[in-house]
């Protein structure tokens, strides 16, 4: 029993050793924050319903999940050429294609939830 619960705290050791470098290294990363703050704040201020933000919290989690598994992509990618290699070159556009459509369907998605409640304060001005 000992053993299953080092290994756990170890996974997220490596979890949270994974999570920092992505938000010290990835350039990127750091507007999903600026964004995923905005819309938390934004839900918070409007007074969004548990079902919106159980739908804004999955999409603002697809974003940051895409961001990383093309993180560790671009990274193996890295590891196992330095030379230029076209199936290369395809591995690393299509995991930035991945965060490109998470992050174009949770905006959507932000739009549909926020947007109605954002018109008549917008309007107001």
């Amino acid at each position: 029993m000992d053993d299953f619960i080092i290994s756990r705290i170890k996974s997220f050791k490596y979890a949270f050793s994974g999570l920092g470098y992505v938000i010290r290294t990835q350039k990127n990363a750091w507007i999903h924050a600026l964004v995923s703050a905005l819309v938390i704040s934004l839900a918070f201020w409007l007074q969004c319903s548990s079902l919106e933000w159980a739908v804004l919290i999955l999409s603002i989690g697809m974003v940051w999940m895409a961001e990383f598994i093309n993180t560790a992509l671009e990274t193996a990618v890295d590891l196992a050429t330095s030379k230029f290699h076209p199936l290369a070159k395809i591995g690393k556009d299509v995991g930035a294609a991945a965060v490109l459509i998470a992050a174009s369907a949770a905006a959507v998605i932000g739009v549909l939830i926020l947007g109605p409640r954002l018109i008549p304060f917008l309007l107001a001005q």
